[in-house]
């Protein structure tokens, strides 16, 4: 397993013990990303516009962390979405379909009570990309 030196750091520092992106293998998994940006200490900070702000900057974070490995969001066969109001559901359902085209990749969204920084929404997906 490996992440090089400076992979995943687009929503800034994690907030906890933990790598951002992993590879195993073929595999490439992300941590669960928030829509946060490194504020001027580095310390992620929430962006602004509420659970569809936090979700566009979460995939964008995702997609970056997901570069770090040679990977991208077409590469991606598994996402888990975790909200802190159902009632985004729709909102999720609309972001996902402007983000990937079909095939998408299979999906299981919770509803949590709440998340890291406050955060509305938190991605992780799962990348296969086959080492040539």
């Amino acid at each position: 397993m490996s992440a090089p030196a400076g992979a995943g750091t687009q929503g800034g520092k994690p907030v906890g013990p933990y790598r951002p992106v992993v590879r195993a293998g073929d595999w490439v998994v992300t941590s669960g990303q928030v829509g946060a940006l490194p504020g001027p200490d580095g310390v992620p900070r929430l962006v602004e516009g509420g659970t569809e702000g936090q979700l566009r900057q979460a995939l964008a974070n995702a997609a970056g962390v997901l570069a770090g490995e040679g990977a991208g969001l077409a590469d991606v066969v598994k996402t888990t979405v975790y909200l802190v109001d159902m009632a985004d559901y729709a909102l999720l359902n609309q972001i996902w379909t402007e983000t990937w085209p079909e095939p998408r990749p299979a999906r299981t969204a919770i509803g949590v009570a709440s998340l890291p920084l406050g955060a509305r929404v938190e991605v992780e997906a799962w990348a296969y990309v086959p080492r040539g």
